[in-house]
């Protein structure tokens, strides 16, 4: 196959599976982002990536957001949100601060495949994405794609659109996000 018969048949797998995002836990997260203080962003690996790419729109829209590890991140409070992008749920550093954000009295939100999952359970709120899993040996769902690809390019999608929502209901535009951005690049 060529690179673009590829191009064309990785869009067609994140157009069947995004479309069995709900709604309804997606609309959850828009508010509980929008009633945090502050909101953390967790994940491992390429998933990691794409939350330290959410967390980047997010400041850009005005929240105030922090990747875990980074060293200007802040204490977590009770008042604050943490986002968990990991695909199995089971990824254990992940799980350890799910429970220590929970054990602060903060909530958490988890992007994931699997709602039956340790960090599924520990979450206040679950957004399932579709989605084979990384070793591609359970579940429904195929891919020609390597390892956790599809759920990681889910994942950042899901995220650009729960930015595109958060715009829409704060009234923002690309041109007035710039205000929060880089501008010593």
């Amino acid at each position: 196959m060529k690179t673009s018969d590829y191009v064309k048949v990785i869009l067609n797998e994140l157009s069947e599976h995004l479309s069995a995002i709900q709604d309804e836990q997606a609309e959850h997260l828009v508010t509980s982002i929008l009633s945090a203080q502050k909101v953390f962003v967790a994940g491992a690996g390429r998933s990691g990536l794409m939350g330290k790419s959410f967390a980047m729109r997010l400041t850009h829209i005005g929240v105030k957001a922090y990747v875990i590890g980074e060293t200007n991140t802040p204490s977590f409070t009770e008042e604050d949100l943490l986002i968990v992008g990991s695909g199995s749920g089971r990824t254990e550093s992940l799980l350890v601060l799910a429970k220590k954000a929970k054990a602060i009295g903060g909530k958490v939100a988890a992007f994931t495949l699997s709602p039956e999952s340790p960090l599924a359970d520990l979450s206040d709120e679950v957004i399932l994405l579709s989605g084979a899993p990384k070793d591609q040996q359970d579940g429904n769902h195929h891919t020609i794609q390597p390892m956790g690809s599809l759920f990681e390019q889910s994942l950042l999608l899901t995220y650009d659109a729960v930015i595109l929502r958060l715009m829409e209901i704060k009234e923002l535009d690309t041109h007035t996000m710039y205000g929060h951005h880089a501008n010593l690049e």
